[in-house]
């Protein structure tokens, strides 16, 4: 379904919980469990490229609950998609063409939530959730017990559980000098698991039951980003001590100068890395100099910071300024060669915003400067991919993007194309190393887009690349597959590796996402595979034994998650 302008406006201005029922239609499924409330619903995702009329939603109340109507849509042939805040490019819950027949949705986010903290003790601070708790609320809970993680995706409507299943992340590695704090990881939330609680398949009793899996047990490295094909209803998170960070932007640095070759001495992104370690770049499409974040660890507040007590501290990208909304209008309705004033009037709005709201910078407990984005912001589209490499080549990295990129952009512009609206986003982060989260014998989360190259040891560094435009912008697929063929063929051999972030848009051809078959069924996999690694088809077979009947699972996961053989 096509984005309108009133569409992108309403998109850009409903909050998390807003809900779109369809009218009429209300009576169950055949024998739908009594106790479990059941309603049509409309199902949007984030920029509303995936939507579907009257999918069976329900709320279950309990982890039981969840059980009985697994049960029930076992016996009757339904499938069985968990339902979090919706905060989601890909096709893991509804296919992208929105065909979800015989499907119930379950949300999580009414009655799921329940939070514990079981520890606050240096090293062994923990952390008991269930899978519908928003990560704002989880975060807050910690803080007020002293606790807090490293990283964590910037907005706060996502929900635990739909976290977990993609390894969301931030963006950090050690600053030079730097040393990890006990219960903290550089890598994705999925490595801080401790104990999964799932739904899963009992051969003895002929259905599906709970079963707590320990981090130690072999079987928890496929549950611990499961991309859609588990049901987890509840786990357990190592945590740290919380830390106060500061944030300083800059939107004075020349791209040229920000990302230039390796070797040089200027304001390069590794030379910020090399001081803090925890950086952002956001690159307008269409200007010459990126909004910069960096995050250090500051315990005591610096002079020239203002204190923040809450999050979301950039009311002008939270919220979509008069100017920017009236140009987005104007593009949506076919002005598409105007995304070269769009950006620069972001680019301007957000110099202009950062010094009016005092937000150059900002000093607080690490929630309030880990969470900036609302569900008011614009609602774009986004590819995503994760480059490892070795820290020592991350300058090369970025370099190199960007290079292609305005190479790529320019000829488009050339030829009056303008698939591009949005912006760049760069973050840096590190591997989902098994040792962090303290337990012997845990494995790194099979299917996580951070696990390590066991046969590339020395790539310690994750490069998260993002590029956002409006999902109707025309050529938009072909500007993606184009770019999606340079991540899988420049980063290679010794230098370095790619593999597609789960959330976001991939597998392009020129018309679609999601949509390649050698991507789909290959290369994907296929980026876990190297040395050759069983890992992939270990852990698709162990997610297979879970859910035999294929209850948590869509067309699209049918064609994405098969191991080898099978």
């Amino acid at each position: 379904m096509a984005l309108t302008r009133r569409g992108f406006l309403e998109a850009s201005a409903v909050t998390a919980a807003g809900t779109l029922w369809t009218p009429g239609g209300r009576q169950a499924p055949p024998d739908f469990p009594a106790g479990v409330p059941v309603a049509r619903e409309a199902y949007r995702n984030w920029a509303g490229e995936i939507q579907a009329d009257g999918i069976w939603t329900c709320t279950p109340r309990t982890p039981e609950d969840v059980v009985t109507v697994v049960n029930w849509a076992y016996r009757h042939g339904y499938s069985v998609r968990a339902r979090g805040y919706r905060h989601t490019w890909a096709p893991l819950t509804v296919p992208a063409d929105g065909t979800a027949g015989r499907t119930i949705l379950v949300d999580t986010t009414r009655h799921l939530t329940a939070m514990s903290v079981l520890s606050t003790a240096p090293g062994a601070a923990a952390v008991r959730v269930q899978t519908g708790a928003a990560m704002e609320d989880l975060l807050a809970l910690l803080e007020q017990h002293g606790l807090g993680v490293t990283n964590t995706p910037a907005p706060g409507d996502l929900s635990v559980g739909g976290v977990l299943a993609i390894n969301g992340h931030g963006t950090s590695v050690p600053a030079d000098g730097e040393t990890r704090e006990p219960g903290h990881t550089y890598g994705s939330l999925s490595n801080l698991i401790l104990s999964v609680t799932a739904v899963v398949w009992d051969p003895a009793a002929g259905g599906y039951l709970l079963r707590t899996v320990e981090r130690a047990d072999p079987e928890c490295a496929a549950l611990l980003t499961h991309v859609g094909r588990a049901f987890v209803t509840e786990v357990t998170l190592r945590v740290g001590a919380n830390q106060h960070l500061r944030c300083v932007s800059r939107v004075d640095i020349p791209a040229a100068e920000l990302f230039a070759p390796p070797g040089g001495t200027g304001r390069t992104l590794a030379s910020y890395v090399a001081a803090a370690g925890r950086v952002e770049a956001i690159w307008f499409a269409f200007t010459d100099r990126p909004w910069l974040k960096v995050w250090s660890v500051a315990p005591d507040r610096p002079l020239t910071s203002r204190p923040v007590t809450t999050p979301y501290n950039y009311p002008f990208s939270d919220n979509v300024p008069e100017p920017v909304s009236e140009l987005a209008e104007r593009l949506l309705g076919g002005a598409w060669e105007l995304a070269p004033t769009f950006g620069r009037v972001q680019y301007t709005t957000a110099a202009a915003g950062l010094t009016g709201t005092l937000a150059t910078d900002l000093w607080g407990p690490s929630k309030n400067l880990l969470l900036y984005v609302k569900p008011t912001t614009l609602r774009e589209t986004a590819n995503g991919y994760a480059v490892h490499t070795a820290r020592s080549s991350l300058q090369r990295v970025v370099h190199e993007f960007s290079r292609f990129y305005q190479r790529q952009l320019a000829a488009y512009q050339a030829r009056g194309e303008f698939p591009v609206t949005g912006q760049v986003e760069i973050r840096v982060a590190g591997l989902d190393r098994a040792g962090d989260v303290g337990v012997p014998g845990a494995e790194p989360p099979a299917l996580s887009a951070a696990r390590p190259r066991a046969d590339r040891p020395e790539w310690d560094t994750v490069v998260w690349f993002d590029v956002l435009t409006f999902p109707t912008a025309p050529r938009a697929h072909a500007f993606y597959r184009e770019m999606e063929t340079f991540f899988f063929t420049n980063y290679t051999g010794s230098y370095a590796g790619t593999r597609v972030e789960w959330s976001k848009g991939w597998g392009y051809t020129d018309s679609a996402a999601w949509a390649d078959p050698t991507m789909l069924t290959r290369t994907v996999p296929d980026s876990y595979r190297h040395a050759p690694d069983p890992t992939w088809d270990r852990a698709v077979g162990t997610l297979d034994d879970h859910d035999p009947h294929r209850v948590f699972s869509n067309a699209f996961l049918d064609v994405l998650l098969v191991a080898a053989g099978r």
